[in-house]
């Protein structure tokens, strides 16, 4: 296949596809992506990114508060794009409990 080829092909993808194919492609770069984790007792057993606090329903969070991705590594610094795609990917693909865990925060929040 061409990178031509290639390229066609990756602009037919819907939204989740590309994330996804970025995901692997930052895992074939990278030795391996660490991804997304789920641990019982850090952060209430929500997904996170890897090695950190930081959940996804945060970060999903975020962005409908209208940061940017490039805001959101501002403001979390020690976070890599890929952990960004990383997200993202986990987010389209468990929507529901993503949806939950927002709702569950907000609730604690009032």
């Amino acid at each position: 296949m061409t990178l031509k080829e290639l390229e066609t092909q990756l602009q037919a993808l819907n939204l989740t596809e590309k994330a996804e194919a970025i995901q692997i492609l930052t895992k074939t770069l990278s030795n391996g992506s660490l991804g997304i984790t789920k641990t019982p007792g850090v952060c209430g057993g929500d997904a996170c990114i890897a090695n950190t606090r930081i959940p996804v329903w945060s970060l999903v969070n975020d962005r409908r508060l209208g940061m940017s991705d490039a805001r959101i590594l501002e403001a979390f610094p020690h976070l890599t794009a890929a952990d960004l795609v990383n997200a993202w990917a986990y987010a389209d693909a468990n929507l529901e409990e993503i949806e939950q865990a927002i709702r569950e925060n907000e609730e604690v929040m009032l």
